[in-house]
């Protein structure tokens, strides 16, 4: 969407930029963790409890798609209890269902449940195509039968799903989880070879491992499930968000602030403080949370890559990039898990970045895109200083490096499609506010041309 044709007739921060942040905040829970489990408890007939969870759109999205299919709701503060007596419905309907990629995950429990399911097409945000097919494939294996029309896949089972042997092609992270949840209740064994193994899917594996699941997880890439007959409930505390964790770190030194983050965990952040260090950033751990702490110097340029885990995460690539529009020198990105998750940079442009995107492969990580005309390379040189403008989220980590962006442009920026942070942060402009942000959340009432 071009900028000249963005509705205004929604929500939207207005931001004044040049702010430096202080204080304290406590992190929320992992996004991208809470929406598996909240599925992973449609396996069992018994209560579930999950505490620390991250109070925004993704996790009410999952919420109300149990709750069609038959699961009793509790939200408390930040503490969810879950249970699913039996299945009422195994009918995902488009308006719960086509919104994001979820309903996917609900395949398995509700085949090992009642036998069968249908699920609308799915949706979720434009960072490039992100298929199924993986997804489809393995379920397929494991003995459903799956049938696409008119925009739904039509899965069903005559009898209990079976373990096999699931090989990806790429280490997907919620393909892993998939097979992971209906692995637990499927007879006999499931190892998923070339597994991702991101910090979220650990904490799954715990939740299952505490609901009665038997998983091993190899020191190559694969996960051993031995199915069992059935599982029980279980109470867990999520992990904190990672990505919230490197969007705040991000913010701090890019408006000269310091900023301790409550709940930041050392161990799943190993990667980009390392990059922090490369780039002689100051940060101070301790055993509550990390600390992020800015001087008056630009830091230097870096050669970046973004990889599965243990490598850079490729969803902290876009708040790093605004980092690397205020560091000396020429500073180099190199994106190996999107295709298409550059199209923000237009944006960074248009406030004074310089930015170059290029098809070549500007690293060594070994990349899928290689010979392909995509372009996800790019090159920043800087420091630039930003200007305030208008700016239109297309997706949850293109926003937040929006917001960042505007956070350190002078003058005063208005940022539309807010419902994409909304989606997948919890109250982050709250947050922001706290540490002394000059960011706003305006409720527009009419449509207004903003060139």
């Amino acid at each position: 969407m071009k900028q000249s044709e963005m509705p205004v007739a929604s929500p939207y921060y207005l931001v004044q930029g040049g702010a430096s942040l202080q204080g304290e905040v406590k992190l929320s829970g992992a996004k991208n963790a809470v929406t598996k489990m909240i599925i992973a408890s449609l396996l069992t007939s018994e209560e579930c409890t999950l505490r620390n969870v991250p109070l925004l759109g993704d996790m009410y999205l999952t919420m109300k798609l149990c709750e069609s299919v038959g699961t009793s709701l509790h939200l408390d503060d930040h503490v969810l209890t879950l249970r699913t007596d039996s299945i009422a419905r195994s009918e995902i309907s488009d308006e719960v269902g086509g919104l994001n990629r979820i309903a996917v995950m609900a395949i398995g429990p509700l085949l090992h449940r009642c036998g069968q399911v249908s699920i609308p097409a799915p949706g979720g945000d434009r960072i490039g195509p992100r298929p199924i097919n993986f997804h489809i494939e393995g379920l397929r294996q494991m003995g459903a039968t799956i049938v696409e029309r008119d925009g739904f896949y039509y899965c069903t089972t005559t009898k209990r799903l079976r373990g096999t042997t699931i090989k990806l092609p790429f280490p997907s992270v919620m393909a892993t989880e998939n097979f992971l949840i209906t692995a637990s209740l499927a007879r006999g064994v499931t190892i998923i070879e070339n597994a991702a193994m991101e910090p979220e899917i650990v904490d799954l594996i715990k939740l299952l491992q505490k609901m009665g699941a038997i998983i091993e997880v190899k020191v190559d890439r694969r996960i051993v499930i031995e199915g069992v007959e059935k599982l029980r409930g279980a109470s867990h505390t999520l992990l904190s968000d990672r990505n919230e964790a490197v969007s705040l770190a991000t913010a701090a030194y890019l408006t000269r602030g310091d900023v301790y983050l409550r709940g930041a965990q050392q161990d799943i952040l190993l990667t980009f403080l390392n990059t922090l260090s490369k780039m002689r950033l100051r940060f101070d751990i301790d055993d509550e949370g990390i600390r992020f702490v800015a001087d008056d110097q630009p830091p230097p340029a870096i050669a970046l890559e973004t990889d599965v885990h243990p490598g850079f995460m490729t969803d902290w690539q876009q708040p790093f990039t605004v980092l690397l529009t205020q560091a000396r020198g020429m500073s180099v990105v190199h994106e190996t898990i999107y295709e298409d998750r550059f199209g923000y940079t237009s944006a960074l442009i248009g406030m004074g970045a310089h930015i170059g995107l290029y098809s070549k492969c500007l690293g060594e990580v070994p990349c899928r895109f290689r010979e392909k005309e995509h372009q996800h390379s790019c090159v920043v040189s800087g420091p630039t200083p930003l200007k305030g403008t208008q700016l239109y989220i297309p997706d949850i980590r293109a926003g937040c490096s929006y917001i960042l962006a505007a956070l350190c442009a002078e003058g005063e920026s208005k940022v539309f499609g807010i419902d994409h942070i909304e989606r997948g942060y919890e109250h982050l402009d709250a947050k922001l506010r706290s540490l002394g942000a000059q960011i706003q959340r305006i409720e527009a009432t009419a449509t207004a041309n903003v060139n």
